[in-house]
């Protein structure tokens, strides 16, 4: 089984100084307990929408994967991320919503096990700005806009998806954005619970 995880610096695992993040715990997971299962980690920090569109095929095919047997994305909030103020965000929503129709028609093209994981929230005493880059901006009422985007795209398409709004508090986020180890055991716990099924 090829299972190909694509995302930003959450997919990465950034923050995550123990275990290298959610998806880590999970290919180490499936390496303990299944046989024959390579686990692709695709995530690219700063990655939005149109950055995986851009590299989405290119992935896939330089691993062979283009009949990978599942697919997972999570991608969005940095797409949700502003420059100065809400009106000027980095992929406006009907654009992410166009990006995500797509990604999502390419990947069932390729396999019937397609998962999206949703946007996870932030810590906006931390990030409103951000503190390595003062004119940029995320806050959770427009996170909220693109995760209702997101669902509204998965259930149109028919794919699964993996609500993260309630998954993690404040305490769970390293720098306000991205999940310390403990945030990522609660997100690895939330996806693998929705994804197990699909796994056999």
């Amino acid at each position: 089984m090829n299972i190909c995880i694509f995302g930003d610096s959450i997919v990465w695992g950034a923050c995550d100084y123990e275990k290298g993040g959610w998806v880590e715990h999970l290919k180490s997971y499936l390496m303990k307990h299944k046989e024959d299962v390579d686990v692709y980690n695709l995530g690219v920090s700063g990655n939005n929408s149109q950055d995986l569109l851009k590299r989405f095929d290119a992935e896939l095919n330089a691993r062979k994967s283009e009949t990978a047997d599942m697919i997972i994305i999570a991608i969005g909030i940095n797409d949700s991320q502003y420059i100065k103020t809400r009106e000027n965000p980095r992929v406006s929503l009907k654009e992410y919503e166009g990006n995500m129709t797509l990604l999502l028609e390419k990947a069932q093209k390729i396999t019937n096990r397609v998962v999206v994981v949703g946007l996870t929230r932030v810590d906006e005493s931390k990030v409103m700005p951000i503190p390595w880059d003062s004119t940029k901006y995320y806050d959770n009422a427009v996170i909220q806009k693109y995760d209702d985007v997101l669902k509204t795209v998965c259930q149109n398409e028919e794919v699964p998806f993996v609500s993260m709004s309630n998954v993690l508090i404040n305490i769970n986020l390293e720098d306000g954005l991205h999940p310390n180890p403990n945030g990522h055991e609660k997100m690895y716990k939330r996806i693998f619970e929705e994804i197990k099924p699909l796994l056999d």
